[in-house]
């Protein structure tokens, strides 16, 4: 070895163990007696007072719910509403014990044991000390200085009595009998902070879209005379300000002022972070040194006006959301909160509402760098803390989460949790001033100038927007199964965009809360129709409405339907974002051909693409966008576009079919010629046969009485139709006869049926044609037939998808070749397989089922058919929502609206729900064409159908 570069690499070696020993006294060292999150976690001593596994000593990871590691009982908030006032857990406990080392270099700072949430009450001890008064609160962070209790060098015990139900009956009222699952332990990390005895107990920051930036630096035993200094930073590393003041002496708070010419301004759109490194220094040594992120921006409520953001006003297109996981309930991982952050901004929301507590800290931190607003709530479901219970909680709340630019307004507990004493001490240390709101579910409780009342219908809506405050709706569109959300979103949010006092809303919820219950086999309980609020479920699976809102929520916002036939490449756009102009945006188009009948895969193949030219396009103005198509753009099935935001996320794609349905059905409508039709009567039968495809028909009923494929040697159970779902129709009487190379059999109505014509053609194909004429409200139009649903193995359609619609929900989907096995997913519950198979599906041009019987096709050269597979639900209750059609497969032109659970009291009465959820207007003749073909090859192995790997997250 050559000496002297020995020597050198020694030499850097030493110093930098010796910066990192220097670093590592002026500034907050942290030891981890938990694990970082629910996945990575360390094993304490533990024992259950009550319930499974207790009554003795053994061992429990940490942090996490003791439910969810087998012990002690399971509870849902409202266990009220069954048990009286006799909780079953009252009196629940569970005794952790652990033993930790301390440095011994620790010895002269000051050291705390930091719990990030426990609950609910709880008794730490150290050493058999009491490290301070119980903590009463289960969403909060709190900590004790136990520096005098330590054995320094040596092994320490930590103590800790955690018990479900406070002592303080508020608490409870507040956090515990509320509308979602409660649990029992400590499920945030705990974990030591070592820090010299002059430092930097916490900061809040002021930073304005003008660049004034002001910061409370909060000291613990500074020195007078003590130089404190911030340093700002942006994103490249560069300090781009810097201000210095002196400490007057002890626990003492100094304020820092400077200004950053113009500053890169944080918005949901555009977040922007910048860092500040807080310093407090003798001269030149550092004595300690911390930091933070924040952003600049300026928070302005304008009262009868709208809420604005430096300068510009903002709607909230928000969510609800629990910090929840299944297998660990509100325990939570770094990855869980991805996926929920990730999830909002895939919907197109900007807002998320913390409901009904806050969250854990990785997810503000997300919210910030990812952009999204954040009301960040006091617990308080629908009574709210004492003040002596909730003042020392609002502090802990706010003095942790008081930097993060993506919080935008406090909110002091829901509807009727509100403790008006507390208002005013969120202001106490938020130094910005953010404006307190009340979520709240009665009328006339507004506050700030902010009104939030939950659940108005439409109608009252507009009559609360027309007032005097600005509404701004914490929940609506309650998510329960397959109701709210997507279902009648446009309009509320038509309502909200177009008034100036309309601040938008958040619906409720994001996720269904489904529990994995550790003591019945590891199953999910959704606790009834209590917990399946969401619009994923509780992996995240994700349901109609997540593609709805997706669709709905699009700041580039496209409502062409069809190409005009006309169209030379011109498509209306409104800009819908605050702040970013469509330049900023990109936009592709493709041209595609979809995947055929007969193919192995569904989907389609792109033929060509090219991008467009983003327009200049202000925010909330107007405009178009030009397609640039080549000449041959026609022979194609259709044009997709695509809207990218300026970070090149996905923000929509739409898709128009080029090619009418005729000329999509050219490929299975044109069969080889076979033989003459031949037809036979026997008894009340008369049957049609084409190239080994036999159909018969009932002479007293006019309706179809079975199928047979000669061919494949199977009949097919498809049967008892055409039925009228909604009018009247009687039969007058069948008559056959020839047309042409075709066989007619004609069956004539009185009522509201017409006519129903039958023909078949030599290849074995059969066309049905038919009318019927209806006027008034009705909830669906159409035929039915029968067909039995548990012979069903899937279905392969090209139309819209891939998710079910609603009248009111026909957003999110889009043109494709779709497949589909089929499933018995009732959205929201088990097994949460979606795309469901059961329900309305929008613009089917053709569907193919196959069965155990075989496979068979069933095409319309009209626009607009509705599909509807088997029997399903919208929304459980005592009676499912909405009612259905009858018979087992009918081909509609008009499906009903789905209602929401707050919606069930006043049920079927959609309508108040806005004008797409109203009733089915019927005035006209109704005329459709539908092709039925039987004679496809059967084959014996079942087809493969694959799901698309986004539609579901796992951990």
């Amino acid at each position: 070895m050559n000496l002297k570069k020995g020597i050198y690499a020694l030499g850097v070696s030493l110093l930098v163990t010796a910066n990192a020993i220097a670093q590592s006294e002026v500034t907050k060292q942290i030891q981890y007696l938990s694990g970082t999150d629910v996945k990575n976690t360390k094993t304490w001593d533990f024992w259950a007072t009550g319930g499974r596994q207790s009554g003795f000593w053994t061992s429990i990871q940490v942090p996490s719910h003791w439910e969810q590691q087998g012990f002690g009982g399971y509870n849902y908030g409202r266990d009220y509403v069954t048990y009286g006032k006799n909780f079953r857990f009252e009196d629940e406990k569970g005794l952790y014990k652990h033993q930790f080392d301390v440095p011994s270099n620790w010895q002269g700072k000051d050291v705390y044991v930091v719990f990030e949430g426990s609950m609910t009450d709880t008794e730490v001890k150290i050493n058999g000390k009491s490290a301070g008064p119980i903590h009463q609160g289960a969403f909060y962070r709190f900590k004790y200085n136990i520096s005098d209790k330590l054995n320094y060098g040596q092994k320490n015990l930590l103590e800790a009595t955690v018990s479900k139900m406070s002592a303080d009956n508020s608490v409870n009222n507040a956090e515990r009998l509320a509308d979602y699952w409660v649990f029992g332990g400590i499920y945030r990390p705990v974990y030591l902070e070592a820090l010299p005895k002059e430092n930097i107990d916490w900061t809040a920051i002021d930073a304005k879209a003008t660049g004034a930036f002001s910061m409370n630096v909060y000291l613990n035993n500074a020195q007078a005379g003590r130089d404190i200094v911030a340093e700002i930073i942006d994103k490249q590393g560069k300090v781009v300000g810097t201000v210095t003041t002196k400490a007057t002496g002890g626990d003492s708070v100094v304020n820092l002022r400077t200004t950053i010419k113009k500053p890169l301004l944080w918005t949901a759109e555009t977040p922007n972070l910048y860092s500040v490194n807080i310093y407090i220094k003798n001269g030149e040594n550092t004595i300690f040194k911390t930091s933070d992120k924040f952003g600049f921006r300026t928070i302005e409520v304008r009262k009868q006006d709208g809420i604005y953001l430096n300068g510009t006003k903002i709607k909230m297109k928000g969510v609800n959301r629990h910090v929840f996981w299944p297998e660990y309930g509100r325990a939570t991982f770094p990855e869980a909160d991805l996926i929920d952050a990730k999830l909002i901004k895939e919907m197109n929301m900007n807002a998320v509402r913390c409901s009904h507590y806050p969250p854990d800290k990785n997810f503000l931190r997300l919210c910030d760098s990812l952009g999204i607003y954040v009301l960040d709530e006091l617990a308080g479901w629908q009574k709210a803390y004492s003040t002596k219970a909730g003042a020392p909680l609002v502090k802990e709340m706010v003095t942790r989460d008081v930097n993060h630019p993506s919080i935008i307004l406090w909110s002091n507990g829901n509807e009727g949790g509100h403790n008006f004493d507390l208002d005013d001490d969120y202001g106490k240390y938020d130094l910005s001033k953010r404006t307190v709101i009340h979520a709240h579910h009665k009328p006339g409780n507004a506050i700030n100038g902010i009104d939030c009342n939950h659940y108005e219908d439409y109608y009252s809506t507009q009559k609360i927007l027309a007032d005097t405050n600005i509404y701004m709706v914490t929940e609506f569109l309650h998510a329960q199964d397959d109701g709210g959300a997507g279902a009648g979103l446009a309009d509320f949010w038509e309502l909200h965009w177009n008034a100036k006092k309309g601040a938008g809303g958040f619906i409720w919820d994001l996720a269904d809360e489904g529990i994995m219950r550790t003591d019945q086999n590891n199953m999910l309980d959704v606790n009834g129709v209590n917990a399946p609020d969401g619009i994923v479920g509780p992996h995240r699976e994700k349901e109609g409405s997540f593609y709805a809102i997706r669709e709905i929520y699009s700041p580039v916002r496209i409502t062409l339907k069809n190409l005009p036939p006309n169209f030379k490449g011109e498509i209306p756009v409104e800009n819908r974002f605050h702040f970013t102009n469509l330049n900023q945006c990109k936009f592709q188009w493709e041209l595609v051909n979809f995947k055929k009948r007969d193919d192995a895969t569904s989907g389609y193949t792109v033929a060509k693409k090219a991008a467009v030219t983003a327009p200049n396009v202000a925010p909330t103005a107007k405009g178009a966008l030009k397609v640039i198509l080549p000449e041959d753009w026609k022979n194609y099935d259709a044009l997709a576009l695509t809207a990218f935001d300026p970070q090149n996320n996905e923000l929509y794609r739409w898709t128009w079919k080029v090619k009418s349905n005729a000329q999509l059905l050219e490929s299975i409508l044109a069969g080889k010629t076979g033989a003459a039709v031949n037809v036979t009567e026997i008894d009340s039968l008369i049957t049609l046969k084409a190239s080994g495809i036999s159909v018969s028909f009932n002479k007293n009923t006019g309706k179809l009485a079975g199928v047979a494929n000669d061919n494949n040697n199977y009949k097919l159970s498809l049967n008892n139709g055409p039925v009228l779902v909604s009018g009247n129709a009687t039969f007058n009487g069948l008559k056959h006869y020839k047309e042409g190379e075709q066989h007619v059999i004609e069956s004539s109505y009185s009522g509201d049926l017409k006519y129903v014509k039958w023909r078949m053609s030599p290849n074995g194909m059969l066309q049905m044609d038919y009318e019927y004429a209806l006027n008034g409200d009705y909830w669906f139009t159409g035929i039915s037939f029968n067909y039995p649903e548990n012979f069903v193995l899937g279905a392969k359609w090209l139309g819209k998808g891939p998710a079910r619609v609603w009248k009111n929900r026909i957003y999110g989907t889009t043109y494709n070749v779709f497949e589909n096995r089929n499933n018995d997913t009732q959205t929201g519950r088990a097994p949460w397989i979606y795309p469901e198979f059961k329900g309305y599906f929008a613009d089917v041009v053709w569907l193919e089922l196959n069965t155990v019987e075989g496979r068979f096709t069933v095409a319309t050269p009209n626009d607009d058919l509705f599909v509807r597979l088997f029997n399903f639900y919208g929304l459980s209750g005592i009676k499912p929502h909405p009612d259905l059609p009858s018979g087992d497969l009918s081909f509609l032109d008009r499906i009903p609206p789905i209602g929401t659970k707050l919606g069930l009291n006043i049920s079927p009465n959609t309508k108040v729900l806005g004008p797409l959820s109203e009733l089915n207007k019927v005035n006209a003749p109704i005329r459709r064409t539908l092709y039925f073909y039987f004679g496809i090859p059967k084959t014996t192995e079942n087809r493969q159908f694959t799901m698309p790997k986004e539609n579901i997250l796992t951990d």
